[in-house]
């Protein structure tokens, strides 16, 4: 279970820190958001199985918002009005 835990806790931050990785305000707010929500969604599982199953998942997950934030750096646009600094 502590292990689990851990792997949990990684991943999440991961994907916290890959998500902020996009270089579009709107992705990366919404990446944050439905990382946030998915991981909130499943805090009730007990089942040692569909962790598992989830933890998959979210690795896999992982790696796409990896190739997604790359993709999104080449291809950078001029920063929103909300963006920048006051």
């Amino acid at each position: 279970m502590a292990a689990s835990r851990v792997k949990v806790l990684e991943l999440y931050k991961n994907l916290l820190r890959e998500g902020q990785k996009f270089a579009d305000y709107n992705f990366r707010n919404y990446a944050v958001r439905r990382m946030r929500d998915a991981f909130k969604e499943n805090k009730t599982l007990a089942d040692g199985a569909s962790i598992e199953k989830e933890l998959k998942f979210g690795f896999q997950q992982l790696e796409l918002i990896k190739r997604q934030a790359l993709i999104s750096q080449m291809f950078k646009t001029e920063k929103l009005v909300i963006e920048k600094p006051l």
